[in-house]
């Protein structure tokens, strides 16, 4: 079983571990190696701790799946879609990233974390939720689920020169929700 919470600052290492791990399985052959091999979970962790609290007040959402052994095994992040003003994409939100412990894929863990996300958006009230998924990430588009296009098909949006190809995303951290 799978069990979706709130981060907390303490999560920060555990988080860090799981978003490293993730991006040099998924990116292994899309971003340079040497760019994957110098990722380290001590300064990611570090920085997503000194960057907590600044992700709380700008309403980002840092969401953490544990499994039955209490054990982070995934990590999802959303907020406000980063639009000006009220241009396009004003009131919706983006799912800023979604890492899941490799050796755990398929395991439900991801589709766990993005049934979150998507109560997340429609408790804020969100009329949309954006995902990018970079051209080769193929497994994330199957768990991300239907597409416009139909299942398993692209959406037809395409973004080049993607945030997940170049650097990694914004410091995500959550707010607290009520009752919690």
């Amino acid at each position: 079983m799978t069990w979706v919470r709130e981060m907390v600052v303490g999560d920060a290492a555990a988080v860090s571990a799981v978003r490293v791990a993730g991006w040099r399985a998924a990116y292994a052959g899309v971003i340079p190696g040497a760019y994957l091999d110098a990722m380290s979970v001590e300064r990611d962790a570090a920085r997503r701790e000194e960057r907590f609290a600044a992700g709380r007040a700008a309403g980002l959402c840092d969401l953490v799946a544990a499994g039955a052994d209490g054990q982070v095994a995934g990590w999802a992040c959303c907020g406000p879609r980063d639009t000006p003003g009220d241009g396009p994409g004003a009131g919706e939100g983006e799912l800023y990233a979604l890492s899941v412990r490799p050796g755990l894929l398929g395991g439900g863990v991801g589709r766990a974390l993005l049934g979150a996300v998507h109560e997340e958006a429609a408790a804020r009230g969100w009329g949309a939720l954006v995902l990018w998924v970079a051209v080769r990430e193929v497994r994330y588009r199957r768990v991300a689920g239907p597409f416009p296009g139909g299942p398993g098909q692209p959406s037809g949006v395409r973004r080049t020169g993607s945030r997940a190809a170049s650097t990694p995303g914004p410091p995500c951290s959550a707010p607290p929700r009520s009752g919690t």
